[in-house]
């Protein structure tokens, strides 16, 4: 036998025996003495780990501590957040109780078998534990660098915190029944048609977490409206299984990750990357109030400055075209005319073309919708150049308050359904008469 061996078991036979040794030299009963021997390690080994637990983690954490503070990177103050430095002084304690179970426990010989299986699986989770806490910080960083800020990260680091559990499975099992591996695997094959039924929802949001993030279909940060499940928010998390939107009301809608493969939703990203947010939007004019424009009319009009170079060259091209033509104008049908929604909808179109809150490069455009049962609509259709909601709520309230406010200059009306004070006053008046 290796002189080396024989010397640590007698060691540990020494230690093992060492307050038994002296009670019985001193006349204690036997088992007495086991009893005192057994506490007093016991004793001594609580102590013993207690202390080694303790330094051990001060001194790893002091020493990373000042590592990470001297180093630029940020990686190692994530390591430290996410107590991978904690994890590693406690496989110190453990292996330093496993070499001792045999020392301590040496009256007991069944428990002994059963605590160093216990602790070599708790090493297990430990190890788990680590590999968990390291991806974690590796998450976090990766949040801190710009590309990677709205990528689905979460969803790959519980991937692989999937696996890691997953083999730690089998090691526990192995080394509890005394099983090799493949054995464990042999009898997962089997079970394959139940696993797959139990992780269907994992499987199917790895799937889609994969083709979202190729696909690039949602980043973290932007802006999704889901109907089916009531989110109209920003996209806050991205895991394996679900999607996080916060809405504009601070309430937190979950998503399953596959449903944004599965289900149709709207991305407001494209908006956010080119800058404007559209505005579309339409006022209704009662038709009654369209007519041809009178010249003392179209003079007086001159003096809105929007339409002042407008008017003066269409009446000029209308005027030279009906006397080229010989156009009776006693009647205002006749030949070409200047009409009040016509000016109006150039006045709105300058208007919106002048506005300072409004995208210059994007579609700008004022056009006439069919006729309805509720007048005539005039569509306002173009982009604001600010995409943030409150912002682009008070362009569009402030564009469109403006335009109505103007309709009576131009002799038009906004069509209304009749309100219950109109018909008050339609029956006053008929009384009246």
């Amino acid at each position: 036998m290796d002189i080396s061996v024989l010397n640590s078991e007698t060691a540990k036979n020494i230690i093992s025996h060492l307050v038994y040794d002296v009670l019985i030299e001193k006349g204690v009963n036997q088992e007495i003495a086991e009893i005192v021997n057994f506490l007093s390690l016991s004793l001594g080994l609580g102590l013993l780990l207690y202390l080694s637990d303790v330094l051990t983690r001060k001194v790893l954490i002091d020493l990373f501590s000042k590592f990470a503070a001297k180093t630029k990177t940020q990686f190692d103050d994530f390591l430290l957040v996410n107590k991978v430095t904690h994890y590693v002084g406690h496989v110190i304690t453990v292996i330093i109780f496993k070499f001792f179970i045999p020392i301590v426990f040496v009256a007991f010989p069944d428990w002994v078998l059963l605590l160093l299986k216990v602790t070599d699986v708790y090493l297990v989770l430990l190890v788990v534990w680590i590999v968990r806490a390291v991806l974690r910080a590796v998450r976090d960083y990766l949040r801190t660098i710009e590309n990677f800020r709205d990528k689905p990260i979460e969803s790959y680091t519980q991937v692989i915190v999937i696996v890691v559990y997953f083999i730690a499975s089998i090691l526990i099992f192995s080394e509890l029944t005394g099983k090799s591996v493949w054995t464990f695997i042999t009898a997962l094959g089997a079970a394959s048609a139940v696993l797959l039924l139990i992780f269907k929802d994992t499987i199917l949001g790895f799937v889609a977490s994969i083709q979202v993030s190729i696909n690039d279909m949602v980043r973290i940060g932007d802006w999704i409206t889901m109907e089916k499940f009531g989110a109209d928010g920003d996209v806050i998390e991205i895991n394996l299984t679900t999607v996080k939107v916060q809405n504009f009301d601070k309430t937190i809608t979950t998503i399953p990750t596959y449903s944004l493969i599965s289900d149709s939703f709207k991305n407001w990203r494209g908006m956010s990357q080119a800058g404007g947010r559209r505005i579309k939007r339409s006022i209704n004019i009662k038709i009654s109030s369209i007519r041809f424009l009178s010249d003392t009319e179209l003079e007086e009009m001159t003096k809105i400055q929007l339409l002042t170079s407008y008017i003066h060259h269409r009446s000029k091209d209308i005027r030279e075209h009906n006397e080229r033509n010989e156009i009776d104008k006693s009647v205002l049908i006749n030949g070409r005319n200047l009409t009040n929604i016509g000016l109006y909808r150039k006045y709105v179109d300058q208007y919106i073309s002048n506005h300072p809150a409004i995208h210059k490069e994007m579609t700008l455009m004022t056009r006439q919708l069919a006729p309805t049962e509720k007048g005539l609509p005039i569509e306002i259709y173009t982009f604001s150049a600010d995409v943030r909601w409150v912002n682009y709520e008070h362009i569009m309230a402030d564009i469109f308050d403006h335009l109505i406010s103007a309709i009576p200059y131009f002799k038009l009306e906004v069509f209304e359904l009749p309100s219950s004070g109109d018909l008050k006053q339609l029956n006053v008046l008929k009384n009246e008469n």
